[in-house]
């Protein structure tokens, strides 16, 4: 499948900052699975920095711009081949070791919730299916609903509320796992459709556990599927902050109001 991307973020400040600097894990994932066929990133008034491939294979992508600036456009470009692996992230080149990612953060604490779902389940016996049960479960536990958590919501407050969205379902699928002894990460990038191809969010969010003899392997529980040829992946992190696709920080006083507008279409 052949996917369109236009994704435009607009950070707006009431008053004009100084500078603003970014970084960026917006380049699609180099693996068996995608394969990038045309790709731009553009920022208004922006200076492209220095760029490197971190541990986990993602391209981090620095910029500058050099105030006094009052608003910022980052554009994103793009067309991918994607194909479908069953979520399987086949020669995907990375070099951190899959127990770093064991290590838990403040938005995948477990709590007795939480553990509560692991009941019965024994990842030594069958890891492959406790790791789809993981996120059968959670699918089960947290309905999607947007508008009902934010971005600082924790794996344990959505399942408390039951009701979440993609980033609430990767964390608590990521909370589980670890939990039970099974490196989980968390991934950003662009969905095509729902499984029933009725319109999804467009920026999309799911997470990848690591299952002996497979890799890597992505669930989102938020589509009740491993991810196919309608998903592109950007690049992972212990969570939706250390995975997101743009991090920045300005300088100055002026407050930010920031507006997001995607579309992933498919070639006609």
């Amino acid at each position: 499948m052949r996917l369109i991307v236009d994704h435009q973020t607009r950070y707006v400040y009431d008053q004009a900052v100084r500078a603003v600097v970014q970084s960026h894990r917006l380049t699609p994932s180099a693996f068996d699975g995608q394969r990038t066929i045309r790709w731009k990133v553009t920022v208004s008034d922006g200076q492209l920095g220095g760029g490197f491939r971190d541990g986990a294979g993602d391209w981090v992508q620095g910029w500058t711009v050099l105030g006094p600036v009052s608003e910022i456009i980052v554009r994103v470009e793009g067309e991918v081949e994607t194909s479908d692996l069953a979520g399987v992230l086949r020669g995907h080149r990375e070099t951190v070791a899959p127990e770093v990612y064991l290590q838990v953060t403040a938005p995948t604490e477990v709590d007795v919730g939480l553990i509560a779902l692991t009941d019965g389940l024994d990842p030594q016996e069958n890891p492959l299916a406790t790791a789809h049960e993981l996120s059968r479960r959670v699918s089960e536990a947290i309905a999607y609903e947007p508008g009902q958590t934010s971005a600082k919501t924790t794996a344990a407050e959505a399942l408390a509320i039951g009701k979440g969205v993609c980033q609430d379902h990767a964390h608590a699928i990521i909370a589980l796992a670890r939990h039970l002894g099974m490196p989980a990460r968390y991934v950003s990038g662009y969905l095509q459709a729902s499984e029933d191809g009725t319109p999804h969010e467009a920026a999309h969010a799911w997470a990848e556990v690591h299952v002996p003899g497979l890799g890597w392997v992505g669930f989102d529980a938020s589509n009740a599927c491993c991810p196919d040829e309608r998903y592109i992946r950007l690049g992972s992190g212990f969570d939706a902050q250390d995975a997101a696709p743009i991090r920045g920080t300005a300088r100055g006083s002026g407050q930010e109001v920031l507006s997001v507008s995607v579309s992933v279409q498919t070639q006609q």
